[in-house]
């Protein structure tokens, strides 16, 4: 009888069923944002209805000042994660970056920037550009780095959001009010808290335009004459566009964002080898409570255990709003060590997953 040494040796390096791919934690996390800004004051600067978006309930945003780009709230962030996790800019592996909004130039890589502006060199960089649920799933490839290189300690991953207001009208776009701000997460290889277990993620590529930017692009370089942000239809504007006389599918779409929410974290909690029973917290979009209830409840997490109470106060900072609430809900002693976090998101067409052991 012979062996087959190749699927031996696989065997026996694999994680035991349920344990996570590699053995990493959080060590640090920093923030940066912008000024801020009372929702109620400043409505009827962005829209002519400023009472519908009072009425979704935020009560204050974040809104950078004009000399203040992403690479500098990303810097402010990272410096701020590397300081509370006790390591210098140079003891890096790997240095990651998701924007979820315009770049600040075309033909450049923001990761690059950033390890610039830390003065590192030679250290690997990733730029992601996942939208809204960068901040999530980034975390697994962050872990895929940590698996396949085993020398690998340290890790900087930043999520940062820095609207453009030539493109995007920051209170017409969905219903939540856009702001900007950064958040920074070391990792660290062996790190007892703050663990990350497994991520699940998966897309539907039928939804990959509907927040679509029809110029900026090579196929459109240039706005309309005349156009500007504050006239540019909302998002929503654009879905009922896409399902144009199709009830049905649009119905489809609606029922589908949050079954699917629920889909992708059970995904992940197989992954960790955990069931949905487990999870004890639920961190989402900085959504309206509606939402965020509608992807708690089902998993049997109850609101106050998910970062509905924090969403108000900042805004929704892209792929920042999970990172930044889990930071702070750990800061304020709202997680307790052990505790089960379920991230979770949705960026265009794309819904995702990441579990944290605290």
């Amino acid at each position: 009888m012979t062996t087959d040494t190749a699927t031996t040796a696989t065997a026996a390096t694999a994680p035991a069923a349920g344990s996570p791919a590699v053995d990493i934690g959080i060590a640090g996390f920093g923030y940066a944002f912008g000024e801020d800004q009372d929702v109620a004051a400043v409505a009827a600067d962005y829209v002519p209805d400023p009472e519908r978006v009072v009425k979704w309930g935020y009560r204050t945003f974040h809104r950078a000042a004009d000399d203040v780009t992403a690479t500098d709230l990303s810097r402010q962030a990272a410096q701020q994660a590397l300081d509370r996790a006790g390591i210098t800019a140079d003891a890096l592996d790997l240095v990651v970056v998701a924007t979820t909004d315009m770049p600040e130039y075309s033909y450049w890589d923001s990761a690059s920037a950033l390890a610039r502006e830390l003065k590192i060199e030679r250290t690997q960089t990733l730029l992601l550009n996942e939208g809204c649920g960068s901040g999530v799933n980034g975390l697994f490839y962050v872990a895929s780095t940590f698996a396949m290189q085993p020398e690998a300690r340290h890790a900087l991953f930043v999520v940062v959001n820095r609207v453009s207001e030539f493109h995007r009208n920051r209170m017409n776009v969905i219903n939540t009010v856009l702001s900007d701000a950064a958040v920074a997460v070391v990792v660290t290889r062996g790190h007892d808290a703050n663990r990350w277990l497994a991520g699940e993620q998966f897309t539907d590529p039928e939804y990959s335009d509907l927040l679509r930017l029809d110029f900026g692009g090579a196929l459109t370089p240039l706005p309309p004459a005349g156009w500007t942000s504050a006239d540019a239809p909302s998002a929503y504007d654009q879905v009922r566009e896409q399902f144009a006389g199709d009830p049905a599918k649009l119905r489809k779409f609606i029922g589908e964002r949050y079954t699917r929410l629920v889909e992708v974290i059970e995904g992940a909690a197989r992954r960790a080898g955990v069931s949905r029973g487990d999870i004890d917290h639920v961190i989402y979009l900085n959504d309206v409570p509606a939402s965020i209830a509608a992807v708690a409840t089902p998993l049997g997490v109850p609101v106050d255990r998910t970062n509905a109470a924090l969403a108000p106060d900042h805004g929704h900072m892209g792929g920042a709003d999970q990172l930044i609430s889990l930071g702070l809900q750990i800061e304020r002693g709202e997680l307790n060590p052990g505790d089960l976090v379920a991230l979770c998101g949705i960026s265009t067409g794309r819904w995702c997953a990441t579990l944290i052991r605290i």
